[in-house]
């Protein structure tokens, strides 16, 4: 018997998953998104794997612009997580009031300086998986990393820290 769509989100929302912020610079604006769907893949080259949505804004912009940042987000961001996941073409610049971020050097997208670690990305690769992407991004810089930093997990729909 098939597994619907319905029950397979059921059964992973029972899995713990880090919670990241991807934002890709478009331009003069700045779009991003939540991903929990993110994966290390490679140590040499480094590689991540990220899951998008295939109709997405941020998929789009991300493949045409070519690089981008990830955030690996912290306790605190529980809101900007939520912020990213409810909009639809939204301004990073906009939904970051009053969190303190910093441009990229090679990518020019938007990371949080206060989160456990930040990413600059080159695309990689990006591999069609039914109705989302499986996007391979090589990280070509690591502008935050702060060890002591308490991170963001998902779990049952939820935002929690992990203490």
């Amino acid at each position: 018997m098939p597994v619907s769509p319905r029950e397979y989100a059921d059964a992973l929302r029972q899995y713990a998953a880090g919670v990241c912020l991807l934002t890709v610079r478009d331009g003069i604006d700045d779009v991003g998104t939540t991903v929990s769907s993110v994966m290390s893949v490679s140590a040499a080259p480094p590689l991540v794997a990220v899951g998008l949505a295939a109709d997405g804004y941020p998929a789009e912009v991300l493949a045409e612009v070519g690089s981008c940042g990830l955030t690996v987000l912290g306790a605190q961001h529980a809101i900007v997580a939520s912020r990213f996941a409810s909009a639809g073409r939204p301004s990073a610049r906009h939904l970051l009031e009053g969190v303190p971020w910093e441009r990229a050097g090679g990518s020019g997208a938007i990371v949080l300086t206060d989160a456990p670690a930040a990413l600059d990305c080159r695309l990689h690769r990006v591999v069609p998986a039914g109705d989302h992407l499986l996007v391979l991004l090589e990280v070509t810089g690591m502008p935050a990393l702060r060890e002591d930093a308490v991170p963001l997990l998902r779990l049952r729909g939820r935002y929690a820290g992990l203490h």
